[in-house]
């Protein structure tokens, strides 16, 4: 999407009081603030591959003392000034989320570090970019239930959200017992294969001689 096609997205989710949450593909600081600024109120950070590139995204999106976010105040997320007051740093600092994307090798190795940047408010299982690093990794055979149980700890221990995505009612009840909060429970893509399986399998017992 463009920023004038993210923008719009935020302002309609602004009006209608729902949390947005923007999936962002690069790591520069001005870019990154933008979409709080525009009303995001949260971002989710692929590839994160360490305490220190977390540490990283805290300090662009976050206001002193916690990050080293600039202030505008003019954005959609100040109501273009009129509620850009003098708590409106500390606001935005503790109601807007930080959402670190566990899908890299390196990452499992140090989630307990990244689980403990201030700043950082929950960890989301990539396993589809895991796994594939997984199957070309000669020395590890890691399982998705066994980052899962890893990535849960991590969480726990400092009190913060983590989920993933889950295909199968019985995953998301048993992560949802693990603690998992932050549940994506399948995807369009996958929705539209079933439905169109669904389907399929509708005509071929309509038409099952033809």
């Amino acid at each position: 999407m463009d920023d004038r096609e993210i923008q719009s997205l935020l302002a309609f989710c602004h009006m209608s009081d729902i949390d947005c949450v923007v999936r962002v593909g690069h790591r520069d600081a001005n870019t990154l603030y933008r979409y709080m600024e525009d009303g995001a109120s949260g971002l989710m950070l692929p590839l994160i591959s360490s305490p220190a590139e977390a540490e990283q995204i805290v300090q662009a999106v976050k206001f002193p003392p916690l990050g080293n976010r600039g202030m505008d105040g003019a954005g959609l997320d100040g109501d273009y000034f009129l509620a850009c007051d003098d708590t409106y740093t500390d606001d935005s600092n503790r109601e807007t989320f930080l959402v670190a994307q566990i899908e890299l090798i390196e990452a499992v190795e140090q989630v307990e570090a990244i689980a403990a940047v201030k700043g950082i408010d929950a960890l989301f299982i990539g396993w589809g970019d895991l796994s594939l690093r997984i199957r070309h990794h000669p020395d590890i055979s890691w399982t998705l239930d066994e980052v899962a149980d890893r990535v849960a700890a991590a969480a726990a221990a400092n009190g913060i959200a983590w989920g993933g995505v889950t295909i199968k009612p019985e995953a998301a009840r048993d992560w949802y017992d693990k603690g998992a909060r932050l549940l994506v429970f399948t995807g369009e893509y996958i929705s539209m294969m079933q439905a169109l399986e669904a389907k399929g399998r509708e005509i071929r017992e309509t038409y099952p001689n033809r």
